[in-house]
């Protein structure tokens, strides 16, 4: 089963937004989900049509957010997508924004409906999801409080005026308090106090239906219905333009997960996750990985930061250059309690993978033992060498404990008691030294050992083990193909193929150590060579022996780094005057 498999398998079911991402981290598709789970799956399964495929073929990993309501998502999807404008995101990246209803910054301010934003320009709220409801509410509003409707000053009374809609400050004299008055009522009423107007609109309603004036008492009906719609209350969205990042957390297994949503704009732009495992209480962790949050991204600083309030916010507050609250109340409250929720699924979501991986490799290990007819082989133990024309000749072995790496059982050997090219020599001297070792000390003995190579390399192990050391331990041997990738498992005696699946966890183990015991071997047989290479240009200088060919080793690195460097460099790392000179008098010289 692959990540990305595993990450389909432990999804939330709950609604959120979904980011599909290609080969290069770059997200291609954002898209809205009532059940994350089931839509997210739905890419990779069933049939598609042409465009649908073209985008499954790309994604390589996704991310998600999960909101409280359909309605949420669906404004987070607006956002993400004209956030990252996603290429598979044609209709939507194009389509218009949500719609915000607008007071003016005018002497005689206006009310109007826009989906264009300017903050210098006057106060907004929304954005909405619903449009209509939006346009309702603003002619609502237009009854109620009758500001000025013409986009230029007449110099004489329109209909608005007759019909009881504007004040007429083309004509009359319009204070400034009358105008405050308006603009507070009306602010009031889009921050969602509105209890006022429609305990009025309900007693209008009932009084028309007493008169029997159905068509009134229906209009006063729809538009208590717009009222709804339009002040209907989503997480996703605050009254408000100030900049702020609200963070939550989960704690599990000794983890903490780390959930942070920013908000700018008024809108949920972005999640940001991680989980890290714990040395201390839970306040110093998430006080300790918000500074160094805000450390690393210095330039994502906002306004204002809200934390859970079971957390001391003073000590934030003195230590960041933002407002640190812990709000007890309202959509802010539950915006910090939405990241708490996605710090803990996405907790969930980790030690579920764990588990599933773990039993995936568990399985591997198992079928691998029946496969070759011995215990299952818990602890795997695997041997390389690497040279050049025998040169340097170096032997490494790495472990695997139930399918996974141990690397802090590693080892690495540099070749004695062979000279010149001998693969099968130096692999019998690493074997040797290391279970000579683990007899000694009394360590562990692994239920297989692997060689990366075929008959010859497998005898060679065979013969150290049972002749020298009297350990009988099964041993195979991994053969590649022409392409340097692994083929096939050797094992018995005589050796002989084991059949499997190319496909079957128990192969994709083998190619994991293969490539593992490989990548050491390589990485230590390159670092031995740089260090070989450096002392040996440093072996014909007056004065530089094997402490300061260390010495000047560990500090500089590289040859080219100490021909880069005068006299006082060296003497400042306690290198005697004379020496030093001799060392940049030599290396000047060599190529």
């Amino acid at each position: 089963m692959s990540e990305l498999q595993l990450k389909l398998s432990v999804l939330p079911v709950e609604p959120g937004c979904y980011l599909m991402k290609n080969s290069d981290g770059e997200i291609i598709y954002v898209g809205k989900a009532k059940n994350l789970r089931s839509r997210v799956r739905s890419y990779f399964t069933g049939a598609h049509d042409e465009k649908t495929m073209r985008l499954v073929q790309d994604i390589v990993d996704f991310d998600f957010i999960v909101t409280q309501s359909e309605i949420e998502s669906l404004l987070l999807e607006n956002t993400l997508i004209k956030k990252h404008y996603p290429r598979y995101n044609i209709l939507l990246k194009d389509d218009k924004s949500y719609p915000f209803i607008k007071i003016t910054k005018e002497k005689h301010p206006k009310l109007v409906v826009t989906r264009t934003v300017k903050p210098k320009s006057g106060k907004y709220f929304g954005p909405y999801p619903n449009a209509y409801s939006a346009h309702e509410t603003k002619k609502l509003l237009d009854r109620i409080y009758p500001l000025r409707k013409c986009n230029v000053m007449p110099d004489k009374l329109c209909l608005y005026y007759h019909i009881g809609q504007c004040l007429g400050p083309c004509v009359f004299n319009v204070s400034d308090e009358q105008n405050q008055e308006m603009i507070d009522g009306i602010t009031n009423f889009l921050n969602g106090e509105t209890d006022g107007v429609m305990k009025e609109l309900e007693d209008k309603m009932q009084a028309a239906a007493k008169e029997l004036e159905f068509e009134k008492a229906k209009e006063y009906r729809d538009l208590m219905g717009h009222i709804e719609n339009t002040m209907l209350k989503q997480n996703m969205l605050t009254s408000d333009m100030t900049a702020r990042d609200c963070f939550g957390y989960a704690v599990d297994n000794g983890w903490m997960s780390v959930s942070v949503l920013f908000i700018r704009s008024g809108k949920l732009i972005e999640k940001k996750a991680e989980m890290f495992p714990m040395n201390d209480d839970v306040e110093e962790e998430f006080f300790r990985f918000i500074m160094h949050f805000y450390d690393l991204n210095s330039n994502l600083m906002p306004k204002e930061i809200h934390i859970p309030k079971e957390f001391n916010a003073a000590l934030l507050d003195e230590a960041l250059p933002a407002t640190v609250k812990t709000p007890l109340r309202g959509a802010k409250r539950e915006m910090v309690a939405l990241a708490s929720k996605n710090a803990k699924i996405a907790a969930e979501n980790k030690f579920e993978m764990i588990a599933r991986d773990e039993a995936r490799t568990i399985k591997a290990i198992e079928t691998l033992g029946d496969l070759m007819n011995i215990e299952t082989p818990r602890r795997i133990e695997a041997f390389d060498n690497s040279n050049i024309q025998g040169a340097d000749p170096v032997s490494v072995m790495v472990s695997f404990i139930d399918g996974k790496p141990s690397k802090k059982d590693y080892r690495k050997y540099k070749i004695r008691t062979v000279q010149g090219p001998d693969d099968y020599a130096s692999m019998a001297e690493a074997v040797r030294r290391r279970y000579t070792r683990v007899l000694k000390e009394g360590l562990p003995l692994p239920d297989l050992i692997i060689v990366d190579g075929a008959v010859g390399h497998m005898n060679t192990v065979k013969d150290v083990l049972l002749n020298e050391l009297s350990l009988d331990i099964p041993v195979a041997g991994l053969a590649k193909d022409d392409k340097h990738s692994t083929a096939e498992l050797l094992y018995g005696d005589p050796a002989e193929i084991v059949t499997m699946k190319k496909n079957s966890q128990s192969f994709y183990l083998l190619q994991r150590i293969q490539d593992e015991v490989h990548r050491f071997a390589i990485s230590f047989h390159r670092n031995t060579r740089r260090k070989t290479s450096i002392v040996s240009q440093l072996d014909n200088i007056d004065g530089v022996g094997p402490t300061r060919k260390r010495k000047l080793l560990s500090k500089f690195g590289s040859i080219k780094r100490m021909k880069e460097k005068n006299v006082t460099d060296f003497t400042d790392i306690g290198i005697p005057k004379n020496v030093a000179e001799n060392i940049v008098r030599k290396l000047s010289e060599q190529p």
